[in-house]
């Protein structure tokens, strides 16, 4: 689906598929439990899923002449260090607005983990008061403007690559990869589990998974507390998606499944229950999720197969994204483990 696509290597390969035992016999053992490791693709800056959008990006940026990468996020943004990351290794200046998407003062949190790395990376950091929104950010497109006054040429990258043009065709990649994987294991994922916020690694998956019909085995578990936007999102980004690849069906509002039970209390902040779903990964599995997205979605998950949702027998993919330098801005509710 992907041949016409430029595409510059940044990650390792196929990510390694491995089976959480402990965690399927600690849940009843009726669902067979797996993980696809994303958050292991790269030897850059701890890798994760943002890797895979701009390997099919980061051409487009090469052919514009660009001599900066423009992005944004929130503080403890996966996306931004990735983005940081890039830059570095292809040897481009990186500017990177950073906001203040999530109510938490850990009084480390704007020095360490993402953003601590995107420093140490070199990228010019912008801190901006504004809260949360998965839309187009004013912010943003004012750096952009700065960069272009002050004689240099800006690539804009929206927050998680997800609006972009190219930003659904990685995960669409994953699909395919999976689909090669499966005949390999000699098995076949009844299930797909995804955090969703930005709305492109689950765009992607949706498209990449419809070549076999399982685009409604694609479960997005919404971190972004704004779901209505975020499905919508998705739903733009997988019609733009499929008309790029030339999916031969059209896919709809029913093809995208967002659960929406998980995101509480707020977009970054992690429930009581997300934070017994860290430690359980954790001490299980030694699989470490963080508190804005793949602890919400592994929490998603194991409430889901606690409920029934996944019939007795199914093999069911957690998309482990990354993530987990965010883990360092909440030291202070981990103090103890």
């Amino acid at each position: 689906m992907l041949e016409k696509f430029e595409r510059y290597p940044l990650t390792f390969g196929p990510t390694h598929i491995e089976k959480l035992d402990r965690l399927s016999a600690h849940l009843g053992g009726k669902v067979d439990l797996y993980a696809k490791r994303e958050d292991c693709n790269s030897g850059l800056a701890f890798g994760g899923n943002k890797l895979r959008k701009l390997e099919y990006i980061i051409p487009d940026a090469i052919a514009s002449n660009a001599d900066t990468l423009v992005s944004i996020g929130g503080v403890q943004s996966n996306h931004t260090r990735m983005v940081a990351a890039v830059a570095a290794k292809i040897g481009m200046k990186c500017r990177l607005v950073q906001e203040s998407w999530v109510p938490h003062e850990d009084a480390v949190y704007d020095r360490v983990g993402n953003i601590l790395l995107s420093r140490i990376m070199g990228a010019d950091v912008q801190m901006v008061d504004e809260g949360f929104d998965i839309g187009i950010r004013e912010s943003w497109e004012q750096a952009i403007a700065d960069v272009k006054a002050r004689g240099g040429k800006p690539y804009p990258i929206p927050a998680g690559a997800s609006v972009h043009k190219y930003g659904g065709l990685g995960y669409v990649g994953f699909a395919e990869e999976v689909r090669a994987q499966e005949k390999e294991l000699g098995l076949a994922f009844d299930y797909i589990v995804v955090c969703t916020v930005t709305g492109s690694t689950h765009a992607g998956m949706v498209v990449g998974f419809a070549k076999d019909g399982r685009e409604r085995k694609v479960i997005g578990i919404d971190a972004s507390g704004t779901p209505t936007q975020t499905k919508a999102q998705v739903l733009e980004i997988v019609r733009n998606t499929a008309a790029l690849v030339e999916l031969d069906k059209e896919l709809n509002a029913d093809d995208v499944v967002l659960i929406e039970d998980y995101a509480y209390p707020a977009y970054g902040v992690p429930s009581q229950e997300t934070k017994e779903a860290i430690r359980l990964c954790a001490r299980l599995e030694g699989m470490i999720t963080d508190p804005v997205y793949e602890g919400k979605s592994m929490q998603g998950m194991i409430d889901l197969v606690n409920k029934g949702y996944f019939p007795a027998g199914s093999k069911v993919l957690y998309a482990h994204l990354g993530g987990a330098p965010a883990i360092n801005g909440y030291a202070y509710t981990f103090r103890n483990g």
